[in-house]
């Protein structure tokens, strides 16, 4: 994963995979999933994001893994 955020227009981007997107899914005004048409998730924009989020998260952010759901999905 990836995250981009451009300052001058307050996105802020979750680059998901390497996988072109072939649409759009308009979760709520503003935050958009990127997906493809075989329903893979390839990344979020959020516009506005610092009126969304905290930014500064972006920078430092923690990973937590719930082991029995990985191993369910294997």
């Amino acid at each position: 994963m990836n995250v981009y955020y451009d300052d001058e227009v307050d996105a802020l981007y979750l680059k998901l995979s390497d996988i072109t997107p072939d649409g759009v899914v308009e979760l709520s005004e503003g935050i958009n999933l990127d997906t493809t048409n075989n329903g893979k998730l390839a990344g979020i924009e959020i516009l506005d994001a610092s009126q969304k989020m905290d930014i500064s998260t972006i920078l430092s952010y923690s990973l937590e893994l719930n082991h029995s759901l990985t191993t369910q999905a294997a």
